[in-house]
């Protein structure tokens, strides 16, 4: 059992608490150790399909916009691997997703206070004791060994689970999975006469045109649906893309709760939709298909919502709704691949320990400080840092992989007491209000 106190302890690691347990290295006054169930690092492993690209700037690594200098950043990561020339020979500002993967796991290589095989199973608010701090308790997975740590101050940086409908569940992985686990079960996917995907966001469409290049050498007809009345494209000019800025997250923060929900729904374009670049290559993809009146085993319909899903003789059915015409059908299919998204994952000893001590907006979303600081009901020195469940305090920079450094850099200042790293401000050409 480790008695040290620890200024901070990660719980997750992913890219928010990975970023910060490398800022932290060129931070000497403050030491953090950081914990994850998961036995190595790898990010979305069920989605590094070959060929597509992050759809934000290779710019929103773990370190540049607090230290351009670091070595951690993504161009030090092409440096070490003589991979700056072809880079820059391709001329392109987003980052290949499985390099980006690889880029992560060659940072976890370089840090000793990360700790794989170990789950936070419960956290233990020392609010009376002399020094008021937390014990986290962490159990290796492969043993089922519990051990204690404690810390000052806590990250929790738990990340999201797959969103599935309650009547999607219970089917075999093989046959109705989520898109998180879609390059585990592409195997046996592609050898059945017919898949369908629900849903049309970014993961939707990196699925389809990679089943679209499967179809080249396999037989099988390839469905889509989706609620939405179309496949959009995501906002990606320069005047909206300054709504992820600290400019815009100060002002939005400065919002009451329903002031900051209805800022949101008028912010669709910014935080749902497909990459411009997708979208193009899967209509380039489809147009050389249909060459010469060819017809494509391809079905794509908008304004068609799945609400339900039995298995029959062998095959899936699937219950739609054409919402627009009020017209509802059954339609056959052999494998389905929900592109439904995520939730955010709060571990149930949160509830538990700090669900009656801290102040909520509503039923599920917790009241956040804009340095990011759980608000307890009584007043602390010892802080509670999230960085899960922020899009209602944050608005759209809560999931955005750049910003998430922008959020590291106000934690560490935050726990060490002084400015470690600089908190731009003044980084756009818009202003959301007007100064008294």
């Amino acid at each position: 059992m480790s008695r040290e106190l620890h200024d901070i302890i990660g719980i997750g690691i992913g890219p928010y608490n990975l970023g910060m347990a490398a800022l932290l290295e060129n931070t000497p006054e403050l030491e953090g150790v950081f914990f994850d169930k998961t036995p190595k690092f790898e990010w979305h492993p069920g989605m590094l399909i070959e060929r597509m690209d992050l759809t934000i700037p290779y710019l929103a690594d773990l370190v540049t916009f607090a230290d351009p200098t670091s070595k951690f950043t993504y161009i030090n990561y092409l440096h070490e691997h003589n991979r700056l020339h072809q880079f820059y020979f391709l001329s392109k500002f987003e980052a290949p997703r499985q390099e980006y993967n690889d880029y992560l796991q060659w940072v976890v290589g370089q840090l000793e206070k990360l700790h794989f095989g170990y789950e936070v199973v419960d956290v233990i608010d020392h609010q009376e004791a002399d020094v008021p701090h937390y014990e986290v308790v962490v159990e290796e997975v492969a043993t089922e060994k519990r051990s204690s740590y404690f810390a000052k101050h806590i990250s929790m940086g738990t990340g999201s689970n797959p969103l599935v409908l309650d009547t999607m569940k219970g089917q075999p992985e093989e046959d109705v999975l989520h898109t998180s686990r879609y390059m585990f079960e592409k195997e046996k996917l592609v050898h059945s006469p017919h898949i369908t995907i629900v849903g049309s966001g970014q993961s939707a469409i990196e699925v389809l045109l990679d089943l679209l290049k499967e179809q080249e050498n396999k037989e099988f007809h390839l469905s889509l649906f989706t609620r939405s009345s179309g496949l959009f494209q995501l906002e990606k000019g320069e005047f909206g893309l300054e709504y992820f800025s600290p400019d815009f997250v100060d002002y939005f923060h400065s919002l009451n709760f329903q002031e900051r929900n209805d800022t949101l729904d008028t912010l669709g374009t910014l935080r749902k939709g497909i990459n411009p670049n997708t979208l193009r290559e899967l209509y380039k993809v489809l147009y050389h298909k249909t060459i010469g009146e060819k017809r494509q085993p391809v079905t794509i319909q908008p304004n068609t919502e799945v609400r339900d899903l039995k298995k029959e003789n062998g095959k899936y059915v699937l219950r739609c709704h054409q919402w627009q015409k009020e017209n509802s059908f059954d339609y056959e299919t052999n494998k389905v691949i929900l592109a439904t998204g995520y939730k955010p994952h709060i571990p149930d000893w949160f509830y538990d320990r700090f669900g009656d001590k801290i102040e909520w907006e509503d039923d599920k979303r917790y009241k956040v400080t804009r340095d990011h600081q759980l608000v307890f009901k009584e007043q602390r020195d010892h802080h509670f840092f999230t960085l899960t469940n922020l899009e209602h305090s944050h608005g759209t920079s809560a999931t955005n992989l750049g910003l998430s450094v922008i959020r590291n850099i106000q934690i560490i200042n935050s726990v060490a007491g002084r400015e470690v790293y600089p908190n731009k401000r003044d980084t756009i050409f818009q202003q959301f209000r007007m100064e008294d």
